[in-house]
C-alpha cells in the first residue's frame, strides 16, 4: 500500500517538474527520493510520470492518482489539526471554500460572529466562480468545509442553511420599477433591454441565461462582469438590468431591485467531505442560524406596498 509519504513524492514531482527540486523541497537526498517513488510505481504496476529532458509529464496512471494524492494529504494534515481541537487546542486555521457572491454576501456576518468564538483560529479562504469547480476541489481536500449549492453526489457531510433568492437590479428611474405598485417583475417584459452580464466563466452567468432562456429570450449584453457587486454598480448607473443574489444588494442602495415572476431561487448548505471536527462543526452551527440570506433591509423594501425604489436624500443623509 502506498505511504503517505510516497504520495507527498508524487505531488512534490509534479509540482516542481523535477526530481531534483522535489527533493531539495523537501530537504532529501535525490537518491532516497527515486528509491521512494520506484517503489510506488511498482505498488501501482506502472510508472506515474514520464522523465523528459526538460522536466516530467504524468503518464494515465499519474494523472488519476494524483488528485487522490492531494486529498489523502490534505486529509492527513486535517485529521492532526482536528485532534488538536478536539483535545481543546483551539489555534489553527479553519480552511473555507464558498463562491464569490457568497464571499461578499453572506460570510462577512457569519464568520464575525464565529471568529468571537474561536479568536485564535485563522481563516483562509478559497474563493470558487462556480459551484461545480469548488465541489471538485473540496472532493480534493481543499478546504474544511465548503459554502454553497450543495453537489447532487455529495457523499459527506452537508447542513441545509436556507435558500438564496435572486433579484432583477435596476437604476432608480427605471419605468419597469415604477409601472407596478407591485415589487416584482416578468423577465419577458425585459427581453428586448440591454443586460448587465457575467463574464462565462462566474457561475452567475449560468443563472441568468438560465433563467433569462426559460422566460422565451436571450439576454443582450451591455456589458459583462465578474462580480456581482460590480453588475449592481452597472445596473444602478444605468447600463442595463442585472439578476444578482439578494444578500449582494448593499445597504446604502440607491437603485431598485424586483422580485423576478415567478421567484428565482436556489438552496445553500454547508458541506465536508468527513465528520466535522469541534471547530468546524462550530462554524456550521453559526451558519445555518445567522447566514444572511435575505437581508433585513432587503426584505422591507420588497414587503412595502409600491416602495420599490428608494432614492438617497438631497442632503446625503
Amino acid at each position: 500500500m502506498a505511504t503517505l509519504r510516497q504520495l507527498e513524492y508524487l505531488v512534490a514531482i509534479v509540482d516542481e517538474g523535477s526530481f531534483t527540486r522535489a527533493a531539495e523541497r523537501l530537504n532529501v537526498t535525490q537518491p532516497g527520493l527515486s528509491h521512494q517513488f520506484q517503489a510506488l510505481e511498482r505498488e501501482v504496476g506502472g510508472p506515474l510520470v514520464e522523465r523528459l529532458p526538460r522536466g516530467v509529464r504524468l503518464t494515465p496512471a499519474g494523472r488519476s492518482m494524483l488528485p487522490h494524492a492531494r486529498a489523502a494529504l490534505a486529509e492527513a494534515g486535517r485529521a492532526t489539526v482536528s485532534a488538536r481541537r478536539a483535545a481543546g487546542v483551539a489555534t489553527g486555521e479553519l480552511h473555507l471554500a464558498t463562491l464569490y457572491s457568497l464571499s461578499s454576501g453572506v460570510l462577512p456576518t457569519v464568520l464575525g460572529l464565529w471568529r468571537q468564538q474561536h479568536p485564535g483560529v485563522r481563516i483562509r479562504l478559497f474563493e470558487h466562480r462556480r459551484g461545480d469547480e469548488m465541489a471538485r476541489a473540496m472532493a480534493a481536500g481543499q478546504a474544511d468545509v465548503a459554502v454553497g449549492p450543495l453537489p447532487d453526489d455529495w457523499e459527506g457531510t452537508a447542513r441545509h442553511i436556507g435558500t438564496e433568492e435572486f433579484l432583477v437590479v435596476t437604476h432608480a428611474d427605471d419605468p419597469v420599477a415604477a409601472s407596478d405598485c407591485s415589487p416584482s417583475v416578468r423577465l419577458p417584459d425585459l427581453a428586448e433591454r440591454e443586460w448587465v452580464h457575467f463574464t462565462p466563466d462566474s457561475g452567475l452567468c449560468d443563472i441568468l441565461e438560465q433563467a433569462c432562456v426559460a422566460a422565451g429570450f436571450r439576454p443582450r449584453v451591455a456589458v459583462r462582469t465578474e462580480q456581482a457587486s460590480a453588475a449592481i454598480a452597472y445596473a444602478a448607473a444605468g447600463l442595463g438590468p442585472t439578476l444578482v443574489p439578494a444578500n449582494t444588494i448593499p445597504l446604502r442602495f440607491g437603485g431598485a431591485f424586483l422580485r423576478p415572476d415567478p421567484p428565482l431561487r436556489r438552496h445553500l448548505a454547508g458541506y465536508t467531505r468527513t465528520s466535522p471536527d469541534p471547530v468546524t462543526a462550530s462554524f456550521l452551527e453559526i451558519l445555518g442560524d445567522h447566514a444572511p440570506l435575505m437581508p433585513g433591509h432587503v426584505d422591507r423594501r420588497l414587503r412595502s406596498t409600491g416602495r420599490t425604489v428608494r432614492r438617497p436624500p438631497r442632503d446625503g443623509r
